[in-house]
């Protein structure tokens, strides 16, 4: 099955392991020679209703997408990027 950037941006991300929702692809890494998805990254949520900033988005190897269902992505093994 083939998707677009738009297609994936419009699923949900979700923790396999607890459920936790973790929001929307922003970003994706793609490998230039291969052409291949490396990770996608999805942003982290706002700390105390957005009065201190955001949390480090989260990057997630492609290799730890378990499922991508018609509303649904779902993953495990999350790592976060370093805060900018």
């Amino acid at each position: 099955m083939t998707y677009t950037f738009n297609e994936l941006k419009a699923k949900e991300v979700i923790h396999i392991g607890d459920g936790e929702r973790l929001g929307f692809i922003s970003d994706m890494e793609v490998d230039a020679v291969s052409g291949r998805i490396l990770s996608i990254r999805v942003p982290g949520g706002y700390r105390a209703f957005g009065i201190f900033g955001r949390e480090p988005e989260r990057v997630i190897p492609w290799e730890n997408i378990k499922k991508i269902g018609d509303d649904l992505i779902m993953v495990e093994h999350l790592r976060r990027a370093i805060e900018k």
